[in-house]
């Protein structure tokens, strides 16, 4: 099975190490964002885990949960954040799933459906593709998905800056060009024509080309826009 952004994110129950919960239910209307790795007690993934605590705050300004996913015990979790908390100064402060059984990861696409057995004995490497990151909107739709490989220590910042820009986008009819930060100009949507454009923007816009059409990043209600393009 291979996710795709715009499909649903597949439901399931889980234990974490804030209990059992059930994903669709314990995300209910905010943003989310799931991260799994590979094995507990590994170098690159406890930096990630520590960095994450520490950008929490960040997330929840946003209405993002934060959930990651191992495919270790949950015992073993809470071992393992005793060691983050110690190397990189932020212990984990959001629930870690236990994927003992490789359900999850099966469910997820990261490990062959044909996987038997359980996380016991699988080392890293075994578990290599069990390295990525969802971004889940409200809608229960995957909005974002990146995989990595298991020496490179992933960007959440770059994670955030796209949150931004989800949420941004979904709420008015623009796009965001490369490198967009938060505050910086923004890009009509190809689906908004030109009269409906100057009913939204009446201030008129810069066009280096008819399809490139750059406006300052709106802010407040859209519900000035037209219905048709809500």
């Amino acid at each position: 099975m291979s996710l795709k952004i715009g499909e649903a994110a597949p439901d399931f129950e889980a234990e974490t190490t804030e209990g059992k919960i059930r994903f669709h239910e314990w995300i209910g209307d905010s943003w989310c964002v799931l991260f799994s790795h590979p094995k507990d007690f590994t170098p690159v993934c406890t930096t990630e885990l520590g960095y994450m605590a520490k950008l929490k705050p960040e997330f929840d300004k946003r209405g993002v949960k934060i959930i990651g996913l191992s495919v270790d015990p949950v015992d073993n979790h809470a071992k393992w954040a005793n060691d983050i908390k110690e190397t990189q100064g932020f212990a984990p402060n959001y629930p870690m799933i236990g994927d003992t059984d490789l359900k999850i990861s099966k469910l997820y696409g990261m490990l062959p459906a044909s996987t038997s057995g359980t996380s016991d004995g699988r080392s890293a490497m075994d578990n290599m593709t069990v390295r990525n990151v969802f971004v889940i909107g409200p809608d229960k739709k995957i909005k974002l998905l990146i995989v990595y490989p298991m020496t490179t220590g992933r960007n959440f910042d770059e994670v955030l800056r796209v949150i931004d820009s989800l949420q941004l986008t979904a709420k008015h009819k623009v796009a965001t060009p490369v490198n967009w930060k938060q505050g910086e100009d923004v890009i009509i949507a190809g689906s908004v024509s030109d009269e409906d454009a100057k009913k939204i923007y009446p201030q008129g816009w810069k066009a280096p080309k008819p399809y490139l059409r750059i406006v300052k990043q709106p802010t407040g209600s859209p519900s000035a826009e037209p219905a048709a393009h809500k």
